[in-house]
């Protein structure tokens, strides 16, 4: 998909009415947990990648002194800011990743909640994964395409759930009708991977990462970078380079 299509679907979406609960939101409590700052005493950062209204960079500036906040919808980023008034340590930022200049090794956590699916699979996870500390975590959420027989049936069993969780935090089974129709209009161009094609880009460069594949239509990536190693033979003295 385009940059400037999916910008269009996000700057129409931002202004629908909020449904209150979402598939994504479902599972920020599992990223969260794995969102844990170093002990180190220099001020903390978090990196939000498509952070749409800015929910789950919300959570992260609760535990990390500052979030960068990027998203290539300029209404998606204002509807942010103005849900993020008690957030001072959130940067917001109309950016598209793929050009923005990610900083090397600056952040303790990099987050990416139904993005990456819009980006190049395997350079995306590259650039995120060169922006982290050594030590720092890389979360991802996404969607993935169905493939066998486990995926078909775990998609058969995800409907009672979701409606089930719809009722319970809404009120409601579905979504407003506008809400559902720009949904439907973005999702006719969306492409998803399938996991098998999620973990050979995990292999190729997040080397020991956890693949999850979740109920409700998503499938997680958690990293934890590995610090750097000595040359062999131990440290180098000044006088030895």
């Amino acid at each position: 998909m385009s940059a400037p299509k999916i910008r269009a679907d996000f700057d129409r979406i931002a202004l629908l009415p909020a449904g209150g609960w979402n598939h994504n939101g479902h599972y920020h409590p599992y990223l969260l947990k794995h969102a844990v700052p170093g002990d180190e005493a220099a001020p903390t950062w978090a990196l939000d990648v498509g952070c749409g209204s800015g929910a789950f960079s919300r959570l992260l500036a609760g535990r990390f002194a500052r979030v960068l906040a990027l998203d290539l919808s300029p209404r998606m980023i204002e509807l942010a800011r103005a849900r993020s008034a008690g957030y001072p340590n959130v940067d917001y930022q109309v950016a598209d990743v793929t050009a923005y200049d990610l900083p090397a090794e600056r952040f303790d956590c990099v987050a990416s909640i139904a993005t990456l699916h819009h980006l190049p699979l395997e350079p995306t996870l590259a650039r995120m994964a060169g922006s982290l500390k050594p030590g720092g975590t890389l979360l991802v959420l996404d969607l993935f395409q169905e493939e066998g027989l486990a995926d078909r049936l775990l998609s058969l069993a995800a409907v009672p759930t979701s409606l089930g969780l719809r009722l319970l935090k809404t009120g409601r089974l579905r979504a407003p009708a506008e809400v559902r129709a720009a949904w439907a209009e973005h999702g006719r161009s969306d492409v998803y991977p399938a996991l098998a094609q999620v973990r050979r880009a995990c292999a190729a460069v997040l080397p020991g990462a956890r693949v999850k594949r979740h109920l409700l239509w998503r499938y997680s990536i958690v990293w934890k970078k590995g610090a750097r190693r000595a040359p062999r033979g131990g440290p180098r003295t000044e006088g030895e380079r």
